[in-house]
């Protein structure tokens, strides 16, 4: 099964929108969620402190600035479906 990053942290009000969104998409792709918590990471949380919530599904990357439902579908059906 594929897999898609969601990088994350507690107490996110966007991170759990997201997290809704992904879950709702699990019904139209099938892939896993790979939930990471950038707080328990020092490399993760370098990277994505000020930019979460993150999904990173295969080499392409969707940060808060640009994640929606419209940017949220178009990743995944480009990399998930065959």
């Amino acid at each position: 099964m594929k897999q898609v990053n969601f990088y994350t942290k507690p107490n996110c009000k966007l991170c759990d929108e997201i997290k809704e969104m992904l879950e709702t998409y699990k019904l139209m792709y099938e892939f896993e969620i790979v939930e990471q918590n950038i707080e328990q990471d020092d490399q993760l949380l370098n990277k994505y402190f000020l930019t979460i919530p993150v999904v990173k599904v295969n080499n392409q990357e969707l940060d808060v600035s640009e994640l929606n439902a419209g940017s949220l579908d178009d990743l995944l059906k480009e990399n998930l479906t065959e």
